[in-house]
């Protein structure tokens, strides 16, 4: 199953490629003319757009960034000078671990409401869980993190500045994965784990809040689903314990649409957690590729949807696995 699903977005890939390198070409802007500056002359121009290769028709283009993607190589970033490679994986680790965080928030607190709201319809505890729902999807990110940022760091000063991911005072921990929650614990140090979690809660809290509402209300009515069918009936007639019929059979036989929306908010939110980084200075991978498309830099573009494009693979990869371990018949059908 996983080698057949590989193959199977191996097209995929292969389209995104093509894709975004014409969408990338077809931006307004010439970056020839960005990076010789506003008093450049034609000439001078033209000078520029040779030595970036950009005087070669488009097939040539095409042919040249296929032999340098073959190789590994992205190019490099003409705003930074640095290799793309090298700016995505040093940026791309922050995104990664905000995304995880804000999941992990989302996922702790919307799972268990739309449970506690599938079993309690009607009551208080299910208005309650809707109105957090709607909340969540009313308030823009951007809104959310300022508000965040302005009550807990400004007015009570519970949070640390909203700069960055570490606070000034610590030094990043000796990197091994990226993730400073997970290299601090490795290399034991408490106190740089702790400025972390400090810095990451905030951010992490803006994101989670936004995609707890379609968790929430996905698990809601998977549930209620769930709990109306005829199975459900039999194992309450049968006198199992209340907690085996709604975790052991209800719940489990709920988690498959649950953990589609979960794979779906995730790469939503990975591919649009450029409003936190700005808001946060969280130096991700986001705010970098933005920068880079307002100077129409190519490379670092195509470097970042063709390195979305194979999160997305592996997200779906994952997700395909977790279908087979909650039901195997998943496994045996497909």
């Amino acid at each position: 199953m996983i080698l057949k699903r590989l193959f199977g977005a191996l097209p995929n890939i292969v389209g995104v490629v093509i894709v975004t390198f014409i969408l990338t070409r077809a931006l307004p802007g010439d970056p020839a003319a960005y990076f010789a500056g506003p008093a450049a002359t034609t000439e001078a121009i033209e000078q520029v757009r040779a030595s970036l290769g950009l005087d070669k028709t488009l097939a040539h283009q095409f042919v040249l960034y296929l032999k340098d993607l073959a190789r590994g190589d992205l190019g490099n970033s003409l705003t930074t000078g640095q290799p793309v490679v090298t700016e995505i994986r040093q940026r791309l680790p922050a995104s990664l671990e905000l995304t995880f965080c804000g999941l992990l928030i989302a996922v702790v607190v919307a799972v268990p409401l739309g449970v506690l709201a599938a079993t309690r319809p009607g009551t208080w505890v299910d208005h309650l869980c809707r109105l957090l729902a709607t909340a969540g999807v009313s308030l823009p990110t951007f809104f959310t993190g300022l508000l965040l940022a302005y009550v807990f760091y400004f007015l009570l000063g519970l949070a640390p500045s909203p700069l960055g991911r570490i606070d000034v005072s610590f030094p990043p921990p000796p990197a091994v994965t990226g993730l400073y929650l997970v290299d601090s614990l490795l290399a034991r140090d408490l106190e740089s784990f702790r400025a972390s979690a400090r810095q990451l809660v905030l951010p992490a809290l803006t994101m989670g809040l936004f995609v707890m509402a379609p968790l929430m209300r996905m698990t809601r009515a998977s549930m209620l689903g769930v709990l109306s069918s005829e199975f459900i009936r039999t194992a309450r007639a049968s006198g199992l314990p209340r907690s085996q019929v709604l975790y052991a059979y209800a719940f489990r036989n709920a988690l498959l649409p649950v953990v589609t929306t979960l794979g779906m908010v995730f790469s939503f939110l990975l591919g649009s957690n450029v409003l936190v980084e700005k808001v946060f200075a969280w130096p991700g991978i986001g705010s970098y590729v933005i920068e880079a498309l307002v100077s129409s830099d190519y490379a670092p573009v195509q470097g970042f949807v063709l390195t979305m494009a194979l999160l997305y693979v592996a997200l779906n990869l994952a997700i395909d696995v977790m279908y087979v371990l909650i039901d195997p018949r998943v496994g045996i059908e497909g």
